[in-house]
């Protein structure tokens, strides 16, 4: 006689889980960045410092005593002050990006939190984004009044919307460079990436003279024209410097910008992707 075994009931199937509605994702995304904007007021001492510091001994030395002693003309200031707030929110933008980015996958640990919240990897990566623009554009704008008493020039207040915007594209840009080299360079050579990346992009960024002004100098005109922050720099220029500065138009500006935001964003969203599936 045989004697058979009892049927084992199949195990239940796995399904997945339904996907998350893009509207609750967009819920979690403004969270999100709002954590990080309460964080940012907890540290205010040292964004502060971070914003004001560098940019103001520049137009102290530049913008000041260089006029006062005679080797800058009074129209320089006109020249100076809008590439200096391009500057400002350009490498604000990129460094709050960028340091965070490598501090958060390599020693905090601090994103996985982030990957396990119910909202797509590429939105987490474009919040860094986001985040680090918001505070490029601060840093921007709180120049302004700034330099304006320190260098003893004024704008119409017709333009304060237009320079917004452009600070606000410009501070994307500069984010969106941070989130590429945050997720692409190693942890271990970041400090030397910027070291060898920041000082270019400071000084043939065209924030202390006119692209167009380099007609003479055809080799350092093409070394300024491939760098982002020329374009942010022009840009502001064209907006609120007197009429016998040359600015490249703004349309092309921001057709540039709007280019390199492009690229750059798509390739910081990628090397996010890999370095959080590792």
């Amino acid at each position: 006689m045989t004697v058979t075994a009892p049927a084992v009931p199949a195990p239940p199937a796995v399904t997945a889980p339904p996907p998350v509605r893009l509207r609750d994702q967009l819920t979690t995304f403004r969270a999100v960045l709002w954590r990080d904007m309460f964080v940012t007021s907890r540290e205010l001492g040292g964004f502060l410092a971070q914003v004001f510091l560098q940019p103001l001994f520049m137009l102290l030395i530049f913008g000041k005593v260089l006029k006062d002693l005679g080797y800058a003309s009074d129209d320089f200031a006109n020249v100076l002050l809008p590439g200096v707030i391009a500057l400002n929110a350009f490498l604000i933008g990129l460094e709050n990006t960028a340091l965070p980015m490598v501090m958060d996958f390599s020693f905090t640990r601090e994103i996985e939190d982030r990957l396990l919240s119910p909202m797509a990897i590429p939105l987490v990566a474009f919040e860094k984004i986001v985040f680090g623009a918001i505070r490029g554009l601060v840093a921007g704008l709180v120049l302004i009044p700034v330099g304006m008493l320190i260098l003893g020039v004024t704008w119409p207040l017709s333009t304060l919307l237009p320079v917004i915007g452009v600070l606000a594209a410009g501070a994307m840009v500069g984010a969106a460079l941070g989130l590429t080299f945050g997720t692409l360079v190693p942890p271990h050579r970041i400090q030397i990436m910027f070291t060898v990346t920041l000082t270019p992009l400071m000084f043939t960024g065209a924030t202390q003279f006119p692209l167009r002004a380099l007609d003479s100098l055809p080799w350092f005109q093409v070394v300024c024209a491939v760098n982002p922050l020329t374009y942010v720099s022009e840009a502001t220029r064209s907006l609120v410097a007197p009429p016998g500065v040359q600015s490249v138009p703004l349309w092309l500006d921001l057709v540039v910008l709007a280019g390199v935001f492009v690229v750059f964003t798509a390739v910081g969203i990628r090397g996010f992707m890999r370095r959080a599936m590792d």
